[in-house]
């Protein structure tokens, strides 16, 4: 065994003992005198499974930043692991520089084992609060394409990324090997992608760890990969000679002086016991090498005086004293292994934010994108044709920089944002027909019909300080609303910590909404994502209905700006009315909420407020029609533009009771015309009010098909003549109008929607009067 060799072994004993140190011990951390009952924790918690694995390939990883001066980024899949983490970031002397009290003596080692944990301590998974890490690993299967994000143009880096075996399993993870087809690593960094086989999962065996090395090896060179294996004996020799192997040909590949189509990069399949080195048997159950080793183990510590003996030769083993006395701290083994302070994995500013890595974003004059709408209601601009043409300027702009991508599950021409594609094209290094359109090694599209891994890519690249947009279909962007929920859990808790700097916002664009699914059917037709989204608690995150595409160039350049947000962007791309001028749009923005002047009167008999871009339309064709059946009713139209979960607006800047009150009156009926689900609706008015029974909101109530547009409108009580309806009754009720003629209109309405419902079972098309109105007031 030569030096290094033995470095490696010492380092690896001293990460697995504080590894099981952090799970078990209050006190006697360095085992002065026998231990004892009062000595464990009374709240046993913790994975001790996935840890040793975990030692070995970091102390390794170390070993290869200092050798070559590698820029280097760790990311963890199993965040379970958490405890080997924060060993080797304390025995590295990185925790300290976060936290001054995980100082490298006895007091340190008090500090991280008492709190791990433990209420208002540190977490059991990796978390914000944890150097270096751009990921939580609490919900697996999202390591790989996060890695993948922060890989992107950052061409000095390797992200090493350590995928669990039970991870492997899950869709995300499944899919995401094949990121490796869209990214160049000449432009770009390299993931090295390391797949840990300890063999089981919570109580079974995983399918990787029973695969043979044969499956394996073919699996991944059929992914596009050069794997290699590491497992049996004398793993030290085997995983340095492994690593430098993958340096190398990492490095042969992004220097060679031609491209390369197809190029494959290496990844490593890291065979090792599960709880290795920990307690061999337990009761007769085999721990070591079995699922039976995933968590604490010895739950039992605590008072069986059996498990405390089991404990206390596992902790010995390490011979912990050797390597560590409370007045000279580490041995030379640690300052062999890990590199120089600036180097080390978790002092990566990537992972940190700030001017570093964060540069804004320049972006172009949104008027010269902006069409005329001095004249309300004028026909003949798409929300999303606009942005498209929008987002090829801002790719101009910032070409040198190499901070902006976007994000589209094979969805970027259906959703009419393909003037992208003037300007780039779509991110792709594996072969290239002739036939192809808009694919290249160096484009900056990303593509891949996993929402799951647009999203990973789009939080690794956010983290890292660029800037994205995912832009989905509506209904289908609900696959990752549980990721969505992860990054909100992670963004809402950086802020806790001030060395998270400044990085950009996650943006989403939510367009081919369900009101215009009318012909891919009910299958398409899900508002849902926003809804999660409204649950979330801060001022973090922010949803935008812009009306029209004015408003939504506004919108655009407002999130492209924003930081640490969570931005979701509800726009049509069908061609529609325009209603606001840019100066219009940017005022509204300011609050999230206007009333429409073109379209309102003072004192109303009858609010209705508009929150969306098409339920928008019906309540300005509502009060078209309104107006022409009753010339001297008075109504109001309130259009609201962005909500939270906490009212009207963004963020912080929500509107108050007062404004709520001017805008919709204290006591005048309000109708609602909402884009998603009325319960999310309702829920945001309880900031304002107490008794909503004046508010009568509409929106999606799960009621679509293959039909047309109107009548999803028709369906879900939305339609204009459905607000007429209601608008009458209201009339009636309040005495402004005599209850006969209120009948009169009302049922004449109602006999329009039923005669318009014949007309499309014939024709299939809406009738004319609706397929052509246009706003006259």
């Amino acid at each position: 065994m030569n030096d290094k060799t033995t470095d490696f072994e010492k380092f690896r004993r001293a990460t697995n003992y504080l590894t099981a140190a952090q799970i078990f011990l209050q006190d006697n951390f360095l085992l002065k005198r026998p231990l004892t009952h009062d000595d464990i924790k009374s709240r046993l918690l913790g994975h001790w499974g996935s840890g040793p694995g975990v030692n070995l390939i970091y102390s390794h990883l170390n070993n290869l930043i200092k050798k070559y001066g590698q820029e280097m980024m760790f990311v963890l899949g199993p965040g379970h692991a958490f405890p080997a983490l924060q060993a080797n970031l304390f025995i590295e002397g990185t925790l300290s520089e976060f936290y001054p009290k995980a100082t490298q003596d006895y007091d340190g080692i008090s500090y991280i084992c008492r709190n791990f944990s433990w209420p208002y301590g540190f977490p059991s998974h990796s978390n914000p609060g944890t150097p270096g890490v751009i990921l939580e690993g609490g919900e697996l299967g999202y390591s790989l394409s996060t890695s993948y994000g922060a890989a992107l143009d950052n061409p000095n880096m390797i992200v090493a990324c350590l995928v669990g075996d039970g991870e492997a399993e899950t869709g995300p993870a499944a899919a995401a090997w094949h990121l490796n087809k869209l990214v160049d690593p000449k432009t770009n960094g390299t993931v090295l992608p390391i797949l840990h086989l300890n063999g089981y999962k919570i109580s079974a065996p995983t399918i990787f760890g029973r695969m043979s090395d044969d499956e394996l090896m073919s699996l991944f060179w059929g992914y596009g990969y050069e794997p290699r294996i590491v497992s049996g004996d004398d793993l030290d020799r085997q995983m340095e000679e492994t690593l430098d192997w993958a340096h190398k040909l990492i490095w042969s590949i992004k220097e060679a002086p031609q491209d390369i189509v197809s190029p494959r990069m290496p990844m490593i399949i890291m065979r090792t016991l599960k709880g290795w080195t920990g307690v061999k048997e337990l009761n007769g159950n085999k721990i070591e090498g079995n699922c039976l080793s995933h968590q604490v183990v010895l739950t039992e510590a605590k008072t069986d005086p059996e498990q405390l003996k089991l404990l206390e030769e596992w902790l010995r083993s390490y011979r912990f004293d050797e390597l560590f006395d409370a007045e000279n701290g580490f041995g030379d083994f640690v300052k062999n292994i890990v590199p120089e302070r600036k180097q080390r994995m978790g002092m990566t500013p990537h992972a940190h934010g700030g001017e570093t890595v964060y540069k804004p974003l320049n972006l172009p004059l949104l008027e010269d994108f902006a069409e005329d709408s001095t004249i309300p209601g004028t026909l003949g601009s798409s929300s999303m044709i606009q942005s498209g043409m929008y987002l090829k300027e801002v790719f101009k702009l910032n070409e040198e920089n190499k901070n902006f991508r976007f994000m589209s599950p094979d969805e970027t021409y259906s959703n009419k944002l393909d003037a992208i594609f003037k300007e780039t094209s779509r991110a792709w290094v594996w072969p290239i027909e002739s036939w192809d359109k808009d694919m290249s090694p160096n484009g900056r599209v990303m593509e891949m019909l996993s929402e799951h891994n647009l999203q990973g890519l789009a939080q690794g690249y956010t983290l890292t300080g660029r800037h994205s947009i995912f832009a989905s279909y509506e209904a289908f962007v609900q696959v990752v609303v549980s990721m969505m929920d992860q990054y909100a859990k992670f963004l809402k808790h950086s802020f806790d910590f001030e060395w998270r700097e400044t990085f950009p916002s996650l943006n989403y664009i939510l367009t081919s909404s369900g009101w215009r699914q009318d012909h891919n059917g009910f299958s398409h037709q899900n508002p849902g994502f926003i809804d999660d989204a409204l649950r979330r608690h801060g001022d973090y995150m922010d949803v935008y209905f812009p009306a029209d595409a004015n408003s939504t160039l506004v919108v655009l350049e407002k999130i492209l700006q924003s930081t640490k947000k969570i931005n979701i962007v509800v726009a049509g791309k069908t061609i529609e009315p325009r209603w606001l001028t840019p100066e219009l749009a940017r005022k509204q923005l300011q609050t999230g909420i206007m009333t429409w002047e073109f379209a309102s009167d003072d004192n109303p008999d009858v609010v209705l407020a508009g929150i969306g871009d098409y339920p928008t339309k019906e309540v300005l064709a509502a009060i078209d029609i309104a107006k022409k059946e009753w010339p001297n009713i008075r109504l109001r139209c309130v259009n609201v533009s962005s909500l939270t979960s906490r009212g009207f607006g963004q963020g912080k800047n929500f509107i108050n009771e007062a404004e709520f009150d001017r805008q919709f009156t204290t006591d005048k009926p309000v109708i609602c015309n909402f884009h998603g689900y009325p319960e999310t609706l309702k829920a945001i008015l309880f900031n304002y009010v107490d008794n909503a029974e004046r508010f009568d909101v509409r929106g999606y109530i799960e009621c679509g098909s293959t039909t047309t547009p109107f009548d999803m409108h028709v369906r879900n009580k939305t339609s204009r003549y459905h607000l007429v309806i209601a608008i009458f009754d209201n009339m009636a009720r309040s005495g402004r109008i005599a209850t006969e003629q209120a009948l009169e209109i009302t049922t004449r309405y109602q006999q329009k929607i039923e005669a318009n419902t014949e007309y499309i079972k014939e024709f299939g098309v809406d009738m004319d009067e609706i397929e052509n109105w246009q706003w006259s007031k």
